[in-house]
């Protein structure tokens, strides 16, 4: 990348108003760091303590499910894609006016992300007590996968912005798509 490039993101990021863009593999330290860094750019903002709160609560899941999930259909990716690409991520935190838009992306495979859109496409048709009653009962009757986790971040993140989850499975190759999700929080 060559210094006009590198000036072009700068300016790119300065217009969109990117808070912290993070690309690569996320690792435990990486999300307590991400963590600390909002955490200061929030205080410094001097955003209300509910906004940071909804902000921060929203941010955790979001690191949490690229954390837990990164890998799933990993070793079945395509030659095409290098391993550490298939094993990386990307996030990117953004204040658009009066909102805070949360963006990441990872690859999952094709069957994968076809569950995980037939979930997306029911929690983005409830209203908040349906999302409410939704946790709950996935909190008392749902299966702890075997990462730990009983699929209840998407649920989360959807109560917690109060807001639609905006998603896309972009096709990579005949077993792999590359998921973008979009979190706007008032």
């Amino acid at each position: 990348m060559i210094k006009n490039d590198i000036y072009e993101l700068y300016q790119t990021m300065e217009r969109e108003n990117i808070l912290l863009s993070f690309k690569g593999v996320v690792t435990s330290d990486l999300l307590t760091s991400v963590l600390s860094i909002m955490e200061s750019k929030m205080d410094y903002m001097d955003e209300s303590p509910k906004t940071k709160k909804k902000v921060f609560n929203v941010l955790v899941e979001c690191l949490q499910n690229l954390y837990h999930h990164i890998d799933d259909g990993a070793e079945s990716v395509d030659r095409n894609i290098e391993r550490i690409e298939a094993k990386s991520a990307l996030f990117m935190i953004a204040k658009k006016e009066d909102q805070f838009v949360i963006s990441t992306g990872n690859y999952i495979d094709r069957e994968s992300g076809l569950e995980l859109e037939r979930r997306l496409v029911a929690i983005n048709g409830m209203d908040k007590d349906e999302l409410k009653h939704y946790y709950q009962e996935v909190l008392n009757n749902g299966s702890v996968s075997d990462k730990g986790t009983a699929g209840l971040g998407m649920i989360d993140i959807a109560r917690k912005s109060g807001n639609k989850l905006e998603y896309q499975f972009l096709p990579v190759n005949d077993t792999s798509s590359f998921f973008c999700l979009n979190i706007k929080i008032d």
